[in-house]
Order: structure tokens, then C-alpha cells, then sequence
């Protein structure tokens, strides 16, 4: 029959990816493997940019806010680019999905690492926003279609590792790779790379059922005959009409922005870990990327156990609260470490264990909750629901990293200014001593005249620890001449040689500010305090930020109660039982009342 080859893989016409009957289980698990496979590349490829988050700032000479600001700008442009993704119910997912893949491995492998200015790379990156933005929606919708809602915990599980596994990807790879400033660029080309082959996977093998299959609610693998036996009935036109109304509802719409704001501390992750790690606790690239790789495995092991045991017990709600109450104490416990810089790694490690593991259980549940949510008010607007929250999540993501450098703006001086900062320490350190000890006052007066005696003794006084006078002493009894020096009383004699050398080590450390060139002196004179209050600021603004993401989180909890789904397993069985009997009934009924037509077909598929 017609149905094998289109099951097979075989379609009409190779943009034509529509499967007329639904697979069986071998190609069903192909075409999910293949979407979860995509969503976790488009993520790496999104994300790789805050591996080398430093690098890309000081090779481009984006501030810390202008960096955020690229952030924010891909943030809007995607929000916009998945309200249009709404219509992947009237065109299809699957050539979104290719047709994304093509584009941003490109992007990402070519245009981004060779770009010649900020604003060559901003519109790189929010170009690339677009097509993450449209392709993000139809993966999720690829997934409820080719999941009926008994197994759609598990089937969530795998598609939200897509962001998870993305980004631990971004931070396995940088943290073997990587490699001091050099070949940056490559972290970009290798993701871009494995995007355009998993592109071209996609293009050979992925499918998508056909609008009259994916337009019905699909409640268990049982109803596949009557799925079938329904769509030659089934008029997807009229099956849409009016299905952005339909969406815009309080139980979309309001769990959308709940789970948007508890994202908060997971999108900072992703974007400034790198940074505030470095910025906070002086952790090096590789080890701030070794420390986020315990957060992205725990998720990832979180996501996929809780969709299984989601499924098992077939409900949604209480995962979602008590994922969201673990996650909480790890964030509070991480909260509270912000201004203590002893911390140590494997501290932190824990408190991203507890993090990563409540808000993997949350957001699995709250994913395979919001579709069934969705398919309550119309299954055939699966994509429009999914665009209106991905348009709220990326509206979500553009305002949390407009606050987070207003919040921070310690954190703004230390990556603009700092790394320089710390470059003329290091390149200079006794020079750097003697500008943190002498006034600045003497300094300035140094640099308008080299000659000036009360300067001169002033700093020499500061830096040997003695008193103007015994400076002064110590100049007039070295200016003298051995015989002279033989006429002096024993006691001046002494003091010479106990003070003398300190004086010398002074004037020498003194002479030494000739070596930094007159750039640096001004640089450090301008911004080296700027710097140190920063550092001490820090940790106290970046614990601010942390308490509102553990504000966020708590206010995510009321949307629990608005969305589909029982409390108790009990009775999300007897809904089972009773959707099983009304299924077999409108099966039969079907089949008696259309004798001549109810083939042999559907109750194959019935039995299989």
C-alpha cells in the first residue's frame, strides 16, 4: 500500500514530507530522534557564543552592556520570528525545521566567526534568532504530533534536553578545546559544522504526519485506528478557523509567562555564567565551563526520569511543584554563597545539582502539561499555542537581560575595564605597587615636575616607611664625600647605613614608573579604583540578582493550578479507562456505519 511507502520514507516529492498514515513505532522513534537531535543543535549553535563570551568581547570591543545588548536584540527578533512559526500549522514543521537547519548551521560555522565589526556580528546573531525563533516552534509541535499524550512526559523529556544538552555540548567542547585566546572562532565553526550535517539528516529522513492526522487529540497509541478512520472527515481550513482566539487564553497565556520569569536563572547560565564567574571568584574559562557541565548533566538526567515517571503515573501537577520547591532551596543555598568568596567548587556543584535537578522535573511536566493544555482548547492550533509561548519566553528572555546589567553594573566595569586593568598589573607589578602606595596627589605633582624636592621626598618617605626628616637626613649624609662621611658622628653614621639602602629601593621603585608607557599610567590612574570598588561591589549586586530569580521561581507556582492535568494518579487513570471505553465506542460506531469502507486498515493498525 501507499501508507508503507510514505511510512517508509518515501513521500511524493522531497519537500512533500507528509505521512498519510501514522507510523509505526520504529519510524515514529526515527522522526522523534531526529527532532530531538535538531533541537539540541540549534541550542548548541545559539549558545556557543557564551563560551567565549571574554573573547568575542575584547576581539569586537563590546562593552559588557553592548554585549547584552546583542542578546537582547536576537531575544526580540526571535519573539517576533516565533509568533510567525504559528503558522507551521497551515505549511507544516518539517521543511521549517530543514530549511532552519541549513541556515543556522551556516551562520554559525561562516558568517559569525569572520565578521568584521560589532554590528557585522549583531545582525549575524539576530538573523540567526530569526530562524532559531521559527524552527523552535515547529520541533516542540513535531513532537506532540508524533506523541500521544500518555507518552508525551518522556517525549518532552527528550525535546527540552534540546536546550540542555546544547548547552552542556557548548561547554564540554570549550572546556577541552579552548585554548587561551587562541582559535576562539573555532568553537563557532565546529557547532556550525555538526549543524549543517544534522541539516542534512533532516532533509533525507524527517517526516511530519498530515494535517488531517495531526489536527486530532491523540490520547494513547490505542486510538490510532479511530485517528485514521476519522481524517478523511477532517477539514483542516475549518479545523483553524479562528484558532488565535482559541489560544488566547488565561491557561496559555499566563503559564507562558510564569515559566518565562522562573527561566530567569537559567537563561543567565547560558549567558553570563562564564562572566560571573570569572568577574566573582576568578575562575578561568575551562573552569567556569567545568562547573556549568555539572548543571547541564543533572538537568539532562532530571528532564528524561521525571517525563518517564510523569508518564507512569500520568499526572503533570505534582512534578511541577515539588521540582519547583527543590530547585528553590539549591537557588537560595546558591543565593546565599554570592558574597563568600571561599565558596569552593564542588559547593557550587552541589547547590547546580539541586537547581539543575528541580528544574528539569518542573519544566518536562510543565512542557507535556502546556501541549495537553493546548490540545484542550484545539489540537489543530498545537503550533499557534506553541508560537504565542514561544514569543512570551523570548519576550521573558529580552526584559531579564535588559534588568541584569542594571542590577549588575559592577559587573559592567570589570569586563570592560577590568581585563585591561589586570593586564598593566601583571605586566608591571612593582611599578603597579608603587602607584597603590604613594598619594595621588604626589603623583600628580611628579608628573608636572620630575624636579620637585617636597614630591620627591613625600614619595620616598611613603614608599621606604620613614618620616620626611629621616628621608631628608638620609639624602644630605649620602650627598657627602668619604671625607666628610669620616667627620660625622658615629649615631648619623649608623642611621645612614640602616636607612640608606631603604631610601635607594625607594628612589629605584620610584624611577621604575618611567618604564610604563604614559597610555597605561592614565589608564590605571582612571580606572584602577573604579575597578577595586567594583570587585568589592560584585558579589553583593550579583547576590541582588539571585534573589530575584528566586522571586521569579516562587511566583512561577500559582500557574501550576490554571494548567490541564489531574493531582492524583488515581484518577487520572480512571480518565484512561473511561477515554478507552469512548473510543472503542466511536470506533465501532465508525465501523457499522460505514461497512464498505471500513477495511481491513484500521484494525491492523488496532492490533499493532
Amino acid at each position: 500500500m501507499s501508507s508503507i511507502n510514505l511510512v517508509a520514507g518515501r513521500p511524493r516529492r522531497w519537500w512533500d514530507r507528509r505521512l498519510d498514515h501514522y507510523p509505526d513505532t520504529g519510524a515514529r522513534t526515527l522522526y522523534l530522534g531526529i527532532t530531538v537531535l535538531a533541537t539540541i543543535i540549534l541550542y548548541y549553535e545559539l549558545n556557543v557564543q557564551g563560551a567565549v563570551a571574554t573573547h568575542v568581547l575584547h576581539h569586537y570591543g563590546f562593552s559588557f552592556a553592548q554585549f547584552i545588548s546583542v542578546a537582547v536584540i536576537g531575544a526580540a527578533f526571535g519573539a517576533f520570528a516565533s509568533l510567525f512559526a504559528g503558522l507551521a500549522d497551515r505549511w507544516g514543521r518539517a521543511n521549517l525545521v530543514v530549511g532552519g537547519l541549513f541556515v543556522t548551521g551556516l551562520l554559525v560555522a561562516v558568517a559569525m566567526p569572520n565578521a568584521h565589526s560589532k554590528a557585522e556580528y549583531t545582525a549575524y546573531f539576530a538573523l540567526l534568532s530569526v530562524f532559531e525563533g521559527i524552527t523552535l516552534v515547529a520541533t516542540p509541535a513535531l513532537i506532540r504530533d508524533f506523541s500521544p499524550q500518555v507518552g508525551r512526559g518522556l517525549a518532552m523529556g527528550f525535546w527540552t534536553l534540546g536546550p540542555v544538552l546544547g548547552s552542556l555540548l557548548v561547554t564540554l567542547v570549550a572546556s577541552h578545546t579552548l585554548d587561551g585566546d587562541a582559535h576562539w572562532q573555532l568553537q563557532f565553526q565546529l557547532a556550525g559544522a555538526v549543524g549543517l550535517a544534522v541539516a542534512v539528516i533532516a532533509l533525507v529522513f524527517l517526516r511530519e504526519l498530515s494535517p488531517q492526522l495531526r489536527d486530532q487529540l491523540m490520547h494513547s497509541l490505542h486510538d490510532r485506528a479511530l485517528i485514521e478512520a476519522r481524517a478523511g472527515g477532517i477539514d483542516p481550513e475549518r479545523e483553524l478557523k479562528g484558532h488565535w482566539r482559541q489560544m488566547l487564553k488565561l491557561d496559555v497565556i499566563a503559564p507562558s509567562f510564569a515559566i518565562g520569569v522562573y527561566l530567569m536563572f537559567f537563561y543567565t547560565v547560558i549567558v553570563a555564567l562564564v562572566l560571573y564567574m570569572s568577574s566573582v571568584f576568578a575562575y578561568d574559562e575551562a573552569k567556569s565551563n567545568g562547573l556549568a557541565n555539572w548543571y547541564w548533566i543533572t538537568e539532562a538526567i532530571a528532564l528524561v526520569g521525571a517525563g518517564l515517571l510523569s508518564d507512569r503515573l500520568r499526572v503533570r501537577k505534582p512534578f511541577m511543584l515539588a521540582g519547583a520547591l527543590l530547585g528553590l532551596v539549591g537557588l537560595i543555598l546558591f543565593a546565599t554563597a554570592a558574597t563568600k568568596p571561599e565558596t569552593g567548587y564542588h559547593t557550587f556543584a552541589l547547590y547546580f545539582v539541586l537547581i539543575a535537578g528541580g528544574g528539569g522535573i518542573t519544566y518536562v511536566a510543565w512542557m507535556a502539561a502546556f501541549t495537553e493544555t493546548v490540545e484542550r482548547h484545539n489540537p489543530a492550533a498545537t503550533a499557534t499555542g506553541l508560537a504565542i509561548f514561544g514569543w512570551i519566553i523570548r519576550i521573558s528572555l529580552m526584559l531579564t537581560l535588559i534588568a541584569l546589567p542594571v542590577v549588575v553594573p559592577a559587573t559592567t566595569t570589570l569586563v570592560d575595564k577590568g581585563h585591561h586593568v589586570k593586564a598593566i598589573v601583571t605586566q608591571y607589578p612593582q611599578q603597579v605597587r608603587v602607584l597603590k602606595t604613594v598619594k595621588p596627589a604626589t603623583l600628580a605633582a611628579l608628573k608636572a615636575d620630575r624636579n620637585d624636592k617636597a614630591a620627591q621626598a613625600d614619595a620616598l618617605a611613603t614608599l621606604s616607611g620613614l618620616s620626611g626628616a629621616q628621608v631628608g637626613k638620609v639624602v644630605v649624609l649620602g650627598a657627602l664625600s668619604k671625607a666628610k662621611l669620616a667627620t660625622v658622628p658615629p649615631a648619623d653614621l649608623a642611621f645612614l647605613q640602616a636607612n640608606g639602602p631603604k631610601v635607594q629601593q625607594a628612589a629605584a621603585q620610584l624611577k621604575s614608573l618611567a618604564a610604563v608607557p604614559p597610555a597605561e599610567l592614565a589608564y590605571l590612574a582612571a580606572n584602577a579604583q573604579p575597578v577595586a570598588k567594583a570587585a568589592k561591589d560584585a558579589p553583593g549586586e550579583w547576590q541582588t540578582w539571585w534573589w530575584i530569580c528566586v522571586a521569579a521561581q516562587i511566583l512561577f507556582l500559582p500557574c501550576v493550578f490554571l494548567m490541564s492535568g489531574r493531582w492524583s494518579p488515581r484518577r487520572a487513570r480512571e480518565d484512561d479507562a473511561a477515554h478507552e471505553r469512548r473510543v472503542a465506542l466511536e470506533l465501532a460506531q465508525l465501523q457499522a456505519a460505514e461497512p464498505e469502507t471500513a477495511t481491513a486498515e484500521p484494525m491492523l493498525a488496532l492490533n499493532r
